[in-house]
């Protein structure tokens, strides 16, 4: 599945390469806080549900970083994306308690709220797209109503990849725990993809110009 997620980078990638390649010494760089929400363990890989985990590890591809370590309750690590320093972190509490993993992570590194990006599932969006977003609420969103609850705001940037409805009659919740197949599969990856391009080209060039890219 991780190979068959890289697939499509080459052909979407180009957008995010540009920029000055110059390094800035460690003490001029900015810190983002880069985080995919997902639950843990093996029987929720790759499901709907765990599109940021997805999308974050192919960042962590594309970032060339290979070592993760446990710490605030997240799986995380770091890496330097265009002069910009970059955490990203999974956290490992499961989707409905996200937000104390992610609170603990902010405060570790001193990294301010303008400088946290969420990537996660949603409902709203079709499948196989994505959408980029300066604070909101939480559309019933557990992982989101956790981070929420814990940070006391709701303004964050918001990486959104779109898994679209449950079909016919079926459970919301069945369907999120999913993996998808076939079709789906296909537009759930492209998403990823595309999600994780955009979540780089955000940090280097700003939501407005972000969303007139991706949105």
């Amino acid at each position: 599945m991780a190979q068959f997620l890289k697939s499509l980078i080459p052909t979407i990638r180009s957008s995010a390469s540009q920029g000055d390649s110059k390094r800035a010494s460690d003490s001029q760089r900015e810190t983002y806080l880069v985080v995919g929400l997902g639950n843990p363990g093996d029987a929720y890989a790759h499901t709907r549900h765990n599109a940021g985990f997805d999308t974050l590890d192919l960042i962590a591809e594309e970032l060339q970083v290979r070592y993760w370590k446990s710490e605030c309750g997240a799986a995380t690590t770091k890496a330097t994306y265009q002069d910009v320093d970059v955490v990203l972190a999974k956290p490992q509490s499961f989707m409905n308690v996200s937000g104390g993993p992610v609170k603990q992570l902010l405060k570790t590194y001193r990294i301010d709220l303008d400088h946290l990006v969420v990537i996660h599932d949603d409902l709203d969006i079709e499948s196989g797209t994505i959408r980029v977003k300066w604070g909101g609420g939480h559309a019933g969103h557990n992982g989101l109503r956790s981070l929420g609850d814990k940070l006391t705001s709701r303004d964050w940037y918001r990486v959104r990849i779109g898994i679209g409805k449950p079909p016919g009659r079926m459970d919301t919740a069945d369907y999120v725990l999913q993996a998808p197949k076939k079709e789906a599969l296909d537009d759930f990856v492209y998403a990823c993809n595309r999600g994780s391009v955009a979540t780089l080209f955000l940090i280097k060039n700003g939501l407005e110009k972000t969303q007139q890219e991706f949105n």
